[in-house]
């Protein structure tokens, strides 16, 4: 006699659902709506909220993410999933224009690229005089300097 084998996951697309939803991120033209000027600076510069990732305080606006710390911010805008989100930025969002434009209703017009440049995160450290400090040498370093220097 053969024994069939039991299917226990048979019809679990609800499932499948819930982990597609689960890492969703946001879509290019919600994104281009937190690049303009108001939303991006209400998106920079948010209240503390500690059930966010570093307290809402590092978010990349092109990859709607938060992160923990200015140094893995940092180390973010190097990757190639940040590069690969800036190129596809680029090109203009859909609009209700143009696919009246697709429809034959007006000239056609190719979509206009635009340049998105990484947001700026430079904090400038100031010491007790107000001087702003460009690079924080520590004592070791020094030695080392001056050690290869003789």
């Amino acid at each position: 006699m053969t024994y069939k084998r039991k299917k226990y996951h048979h019809g679990d697309t609800h499932l499948k659902k819930r982990w597609r939803l689960r890492n969703r991120k946001k879509d290019l033209d919600q994104i281009d709506d937190d690049l303009k000027e108001d939303n991006a600076e209400k998106l920079l510069n948010q209240n503390v909220d500690l059930d966010l990732p570093g307290a809402a305080q590092h978010y990349c606006l092109h990859c709607a993410r938060y992160f923990i710390d200015e140094k893995a911010l940092s180390e973010h805008f190097k990757t190639k999933v940040h590069k690969r989100r800036l190129k596809a930025l680029e090109l203009e969002p859909y609009s209700v224009e143009e696919s009246e434009r697709a429809a034959g209703f007006g000239n056609f017009k190719l979509p206009s690229k635009r340049k998105i440049v990484t947001q700026n995160t430079t904090t400038d450290v100031v010491d007790k005089d107000g001087d702003v400090i460009l690079e924080d040498i520590s004592p070791e370093k020094k030695k080392k300097i001056d050690e290869d220097d003789a």
